[in-house]
């Protein structure tokens, strides 16, 4: 049973997310928070799988309790947004979150987003992630520092982070690189351990961060 905080300063936003949620057989809503400050204390009280962060709350926003969510406990963080363009989206991916979702995001596509993220997937798959994120690490220049830690990467683990930051899924990866998916699956593996990193959402943020990709370039 996946157990989700569910984190918004809207009440009708917030009841009906946890209603969605409940109807179905494995989700568990347990708990709601009403900003970002309490969001946190529950995450830490009720150690759930997965908190679904609304981003512009009073007080301690979304992208402020996703990094203390994600410092303090093992919850991975579903971003919840009004907007398709909100420059917050960005800061919460760079502070931990595994991927976000709009406000107005259909009932199957909720709980289908809630157990992909549960389950270690990054919400980057559509064509708008994809964009925002490029737009994000578009307005700065390559870390230097990043570049460096792109050393420790096999040939073959390097090519998977690549195709990663260009949101491809396992299958396509492996399609590419003409291996297994369980091949594919160890090269990710292997790639977020020496990178330091906690998912596939930090990895196409880092892809982008150290200059192995260039937004705008042709994959």
């Amino acid at each position: 049973m996946l157990r989700v905080l569910v984190a918004d300063d809207q009440d009708l936003f917030r009841g009906g997310f946890a209603l969605i949620l409940n109807a179905a057989q494995d989700i568990t809503v347990v708990g709601e928070a009403a900003n970002g400050a309490e969001a946190i204390a529950k995450a830490v009280e009720l150690k759930p799988d997965l908190v679904l962060m609304d981003i512009r709350m009073p007080g301690v926003d979304g992208v402020e309790a996703t990094a203390e969510v994600v410092r303090r406990t093992p919850a991975k963080v579903l971003v919840l947004t009004m907007y398709d363009v909100d420059e917050y989206v960005y800061d919460a991916l760079r502070a931990g979150a595994s991927g976000f979702l709009l406000k107005d995001v259909r009932r199957d596509d909720l709980i289908q987003a809630v157990r992909l993220v549960a389950a270690g997937q990054a919400l980057l798959a559509p064509a708008i992630t994809r964009r925002l994120i490029e737009e994000f690490v578009g307005r700065g220049r390559a870390r230097p520092r990043l570049r460096q830690r792109l050393g420790d990467l096999t040939d073959r683990e390097m090519d998977t982070l690549r195709l990663l930051g260009r949101g491809r899924s396992n299958a396509e990866i492996a399609a590419e690189l003409v291996v297994t998916e369980h091949t594919v699956k160890t090269h990710v593996s292997n790639l977020l351990t020496k990178l330091g990193l906690r998912d596939r959402a930090q990895a196409v943020v880092f892809a982008y961060e150290s200059g192995l990709i260039v937004p705008g370039d042709s994959p």
